[in-house]
């Protein structure tokens, strides 16, 4: 096995021997590597010098002798080879770069909705050569497309910088949509341009009014209930959360890209379209439990879209997914107003309620307390004093935002008469709920 790598790596080294040229340039030029053929461009003249030392020049694209037992040449732009003692080494292809220069190039942009046109027109000479087996060759010149466009920072649009790489050619380019105003610059031939000491040269175009349109929407979600103690589930906490106890109000806002002219929303709940508006920033508040989804178009008079549902529309468009609770409503049976910041309030646990109304009686069918914020509670007073360890009796009712708009609670008013509040299970979303409650201090 040993052997076997040992052959292996001087065969490698012979391969490598053999694609070294014995030509190198000679003044100011540089080399460059095209499918695996080793070019030379110079800043002026062509001037080529033997590795190994006086030797017989050939051309590449004729086969016949240039110069014979020579060190060094002044050839012509093309392909030239070594033959030394029978033996003919890797050619190499040099040219005068200066005289390949692009003649009368010109370019012009033409935006578009989802894309951006660059075209090159004039003349563009072709750096081309015939190899060592007659096979004509054309080096293929890069060039760099660059513009400024926008780009998103998780906050706002900002100018960013945008670059292509191509091969140089007449014709045109397809580039991304551009946002904003700008020159479109081509350079061509970097590399070699700075290893000459050259400055490379380019074109300009200029987008004074661009065509293509995004948007980026974001949400702010109203918050609810700072203190952890608050009593209701699933409430809004963070102002980028789309979910959670209704009433759910969020404001929407677009984000346009300069060339917007138009804007739609649409708010779906399940497949219903319920919303739809054409401002910039919109706000909703979502009461009726299950998902929703809030579509977002953005136009202008170059993009133009008759039906935004069509999927050949070419306005840009986001879907946003909302989420809300189902309502809830949980009641305790003992709270103890000690002061330990521990349950120290008879709060019911809720969400997504429209409407909340709770009655506290004592022993004697009195009122004692009533409340209709079902984020707020009973903290065992009466009128400023402590009320008497022991049980109280509780009326609560209240509509769930999932509840049928015309739903009426049972009964005529709340009262301390028991067993008069029962609810239909039927009717959702409608609570009619009484019970003791038992209020003890104990210590803390």
């Amino acid at each position: 096995m040993k052997k076997l790598s040992v052959i292996l790596l001087f065969m490698l080294m012979a391969a490598l021997s053999v694609a070294q040229t014995n030509i190198e340039c000679v003044g100011t030029a540089t080399q460059v590597v095209s499918r695996g053929d080793t070019l030379f461009f110079f800043a002026d003249e062509v001037h080529l010098r033997s590795k190994i030392g006086a030797a017989d020049w050939y051309s590449t694209k004729t086969g016949a002798l240039v110069q014979s037992n020579a060190e060094e040449i002044y050839p012509d732009d093309g392909g030239y080879y070594l033959r030394k003692a029978g033996v003919n080494y890797t050619p190499v292809y040099a040219f005068t770069y200066p005289d390949y220069a692009p003649t009368g190039l010109e370019a012009t942009v033409t935006p578009y909705c989802r894309k951006t046109d660059l075209k090159l027109t004039g003349t563009i000479p072709a750096i081309s050569y015939i190899n060592e087996n007659g096979a004509s060759r054309t080096y293929a010149r890069a060039c760099t497309i660059c513009y400024t466009t926008l780009a998103w920072n998780t906050e706002q649009w900002v100018d960013s910088v945008a670059s292509q790489q191509e091969t140089l050619r007449t014709g045109t380019y397809q580039l991304l949509p551009i946002y904003r105003a700008t020159d479109v610059v081509v350079r061509w031939d970097d590399a070699i341009a700075e290893a000459l000491g050259l400055t490379a040269d380019s074109v300009v175009a200029t987008l004074t009014e661009p065509h293509a349109i995004t948007c980026m929407p974001t949400t702010i979600t109203t918050t609810r209930g700072g203190s952890e103690r608050s009593n209701e589930i699933d409430r809004p906490k963070e102002a980028s959360v789309l979910n959670g106890s209704a009433p759910l109000e969020i404001a929407f806002y677009s984000n346009p890209t300069p060339a917007v002219e138009y804007f739609s929303w649409r708010i779906y709940h399940g497949s219903n379209l319920i919303v739809q508006r054409q401002d910039a920033d919109i706000r909703y508040t979502f009461m009726d439990p299950g998902a929703y989804r809030v579509v977002h178009s953005v136009s202008n008079s170059y993009c133009p879209c008759a039906d935004p549902v069509d999927p050949d529309c070419q306005q840009d468009s986001v879907e946003i997914l909302v989420n809300v609770s189902e309502s809830q409503l949980l009641v305790p049976n003992v709270f103890t107003p000690n002061g330990d910041g521990q349950n120290d309030e008879f709060r019911v646990v809720y969400r997504s309620l429209r409407e909340f109304h709770c009655w506290i009686y004592n022993r004697w069918g009195k009122l004692v307390y009533e409340w209709t914020d079902p984020a707020k509670g009973w903290d065992g007073t009466i009128n400023g004093r402590p009320a008497a360890e022991g049980a109280y009796y509780y009326v609560i009712r209240a509509m769930g935002t999932d509840a049928d708009k015309n739903a009426k609670y049972v009964g005529i008013k709340a009262s301390y008469t028991k067993g008069k509040l029962n609810a239909s299970e039927a009717l959702i979303g409608v609570y009619q709920l009484s019970g003791d409650i038992n209020l003890i201090r104990g210590s803390k």
